[in-house]
């Protein structure tokens, strides 16, 4: 029996520079935040027919509380209890309707009366 001759190992290239994984540029992004801004604006001679800014902010959670931007927290379509606190705000506003419909039937009956002038 013979045995099977010694496989040769691939070669390996060492570079002077680290490469990141995706995590690691991820976790540094959202660590530190990112802002990316920019404005695009199509004018035809002086006339300007269309402007657009854009303003992006990626960063994680405690960052943005961080910087004060917490807008999710108070968005209905994101937040149960904010749709909660739109759901009794509007009940609020229908009894405050109701409220002045009903003072100002109250109004409407009550004779008028007119304050007496004083006998000399």
């Amino acid at each position: 029996m013979t045995t099977p001759a010694p496989r040769p190992q691939a070669a390996r290239i060492t570079t002077a520079t680290q490469s990141s994984s995706l995590v690691d540029v991820l976790e540094r992004v959202l660590d530190k935040g990112i802002v990316i801004a920019g404005d695009i604006s199509i004018s035809v001679g002086s006339t300007e027919l269309l402007s657009i800014r854009i303003r992006l902010l990626i960063s994680s959670v405690d960052k943005a509380r961080e910087i004060g931007i917490n807008w999710w927290e108070t968005d209905p379509y994101l937040s149960s209890r904010a749709q909660e606190m739109m759901e009794t705000n509007q009940q609020l506003l229908q009894r405050i309707e109701g409220l002045e419909s009903e003072l100002r039937a109250l109004r409407s009956a009550a004779p008028a009366t007119q304050p007496e002038s004083p006998s000399a």
